[in-house]
C-alpha cells in the first residue's frame, strides 16, 4: 500500500476518535459534569494519538508537513460532517460544501509539484 494511502487510512481513523472525542459528549454526557467528559474525552483521544502518531510518522517518510496538515485537515471535515448530521443530528449546510471547495484549493496548492 502507498505511503499516502497508509497514512490517510490511520488518519481517517484517529479523526473518527478524535471527533468522537471532542464532540460526542456534546450529546451522549450532557447531563454529566464537565470533568466527567472530560475524562472520557481524554480517554477517547488517546486512540486517536495511538493512530495519529504512527500515521503522521509513516506519511512524513514520503509527504512534507505541510501536505500532511493538509490531508488531516481534509479528512477532518470528511469525518465531520458526517458525524455532524447523523449524530448529532445537525442540519447539512451549504457551507460545509464551500468549506470542502477552499480544502480543495489548498490540496491542489500543497501538492502541486
Amino acid at each position: 500500500m502507498p505511503v499516502w494511502a497508509q497514512t490517510a487510512t490511520l488518519l481517517a481513523f484517529s479523526n473518527l476518535f478524535m471527533t468522537f472525542a471532542w464532540y460526542g459528549h456534546l450529546k451522549t454526557l450532557n447531563t454529566k459534569p464537565w470533568i466527567i467528559a472530560a475524562l472520557v474525552s481524554w480517554g477517547i483521544a488517546l486512540f486517536e494519538y495511538l493512530l495519529q502518531v504512527p500515521a503522521n510518522r509513516i506519511g512524513y517518510t514520503a509527504l512534507s508537513v505541510g501536505q500532511l496538515k493538509i490531508m488531516q485537515e481534509v479528512i477532518a471535515l470528511a469525518v465531520f460532517v458526517p458525524f455532524s448530521v447523523f449524530f448529532m443530528q445537525q442540519p447539512l449546510k451549504l457551507d460545509y460544501l464551500w468549506a470542502g471547495l477552499c480544502l480543495l484549493g489548498a490540496v491542489y496548492f500543497i501538492f502541486r509539484s
